[in-house]
């Protein structure tokens, strides 16, 4: 087994062909068993000792399947996914997902080998301007990989000359974006009518209401288990889930709770895909949900959630420590050391005053409710 850097786990082979040491990824440990895994290399073992390569042989048929398809960038994308995402890559659908989405209309046709940096700068241009400077250097990102990929393997494709640089952005903007009153009801509402925007857009939909009634990350939410939750109600976010690697109890407020019992029960995750896998399809979700907004919120990312959610909270009169403990945020100072109440309460009064912020501002009272003067 190969961890790398990243914490990523894959089960490997090493063997030699024709004097020369290889290395084949048999596969992700997310997908498959430690048996599986045994038992496939025992098979290639097998071929080996008959004198055959399996990674030269699938190095060939990703090479034969590019070159069937004319090498068009959409086949060499195909090839990627097929040969090295699957196999290498934990969250290899999302990959998949941006290629099919955003990359193939814009330049999928395009032959390889005529793809230049012109093509690449218009379509993640267009990718910011519809979704957001995240997804534009995500694609980017992703598209950076399989292009590389492919000129390990094929000498006329001259990498250099055809990827742009990431640009340098500011990060004061993406760190103080806060959804307004009106853009809060236009997305809460369209996070309830999921139907209206396309497949699993409801599952995504829901999502999105957790994310502000939690105040959480979207990873941390979108990994949710029925088994993380118990039966008065407290999320517990394990460490290894966690971004600062820190558990978390968080007592779920009555209005979260609804959202979750509103999830079909497909296996243990609260919000899953339709294999019964976690879900993953964020940015498919996300681009769908722009196009039902339409200019009624400005550009925004799921991660604005967390930050219109922690500030909601101070307008509903949480203490700011407290607050901070439900965005499981490091408390510094003599209160780390000494303070080692767990603020259960607290954290629950918290997450029930954020969602009657959220209930008051999605349902305004009528405007047509006047207060009555007494007379003197």
């Amino acid at each position: 087994m190969r961890v790398t850097a990243g914490g990523a786990k894959s089960y490997i082979l090493n063997y030699r062909a024709g004097g020369v040491e290889r290395r084949l990824t048999i596969g992700s440990c997310d997908t498959w068993s430690a048996v599986a895994a045994v038992r496939h290399a025992r098979e290639l073992r097998q071929a080996i000792d008959l004198g055959k390569d399996p990674l030269a042989e699938r190095e060939a048929e990703a090479a034969a399947a590019m070159e069937a398809a004319g090498q068009t960038v959409a086949s060499v994308l195909d090839a990627y996914v097929a040969s090295y995402a699957r196999k290498r890559l934990r969250r290899w659908q999302v990959v998949e997902s941006v290629f099919r989405r955003l990359v193939v209309p814009a330049v999928g046709k395009l032959p390889v080998h005529e793809l230049n940096r012109g093509h690449i700068a218009r379509m993640l241009d267009k990718i910011e301007n519809e979704s957001g400077p995240v997804m534009a250097d995500r694609t980017r990102a992703y598209l950076s990989s399989c292009l590389a990929w492919f000129a390990e393997r094929d000498e006329e494709f001259n990498y250099g000359a055809v990827m742009v640089k990431q640009k340098r952005r500011s990060t004061n903007a993406s760190r103080s974006r806060v959804l307004t009153d009106d853009e809060l009801r236009a997305v809460w509402q369209a996070a309830g009518e999921g139907g209206t925007f396309g497949a699993q857009a409801g599952t995504f939909g829901a999502l999105v209401r957790l994310l502000l009634l939690t105040a959480a990350r979207r990873t941390e939410v979108a990994g949710m288990m029925r088994s993380e939750i118990d039966a008065a109600g407290v999320w517990t976010l394990p460490a290894v889930r966690s971004k600062n690697k820190r558990p978390l109890s968080l007592p779920l407020s009555k209005a979260a709770r609804a959202v979750i019992e509103a999830q079909p029960k497909v296996g243990d995750y609260v919000f899953s895909s339709s294999t019964g896998g976690e879900y993953v399809a964020y940015s498919r979700g996300k681009l769908a949900m722009d196009g039902a907004l339409g200019d009624a919120v400005q550009p925004w990312v799921l991660h604005d959630l967390r930050r219109t959610a922690r500030s909601l909270m101070s307008r509903a009169g949480v203490r700011p420590d407290v607050a901070e403990r439900v965005l499981n945020h490091a408390i510094q100072g003599v209160a780390a050391v000494y303070d080692r109440h767990s603020y259960q309460a607290e954290m629950g009064a918290a997450l029930e005053a954020l969602a009657s912020m959220v209930e008051r501002i999605v349902n305004p009272p009528a405007a047509n409710v006047v207060s009555m003067r007494r007379e003197g």
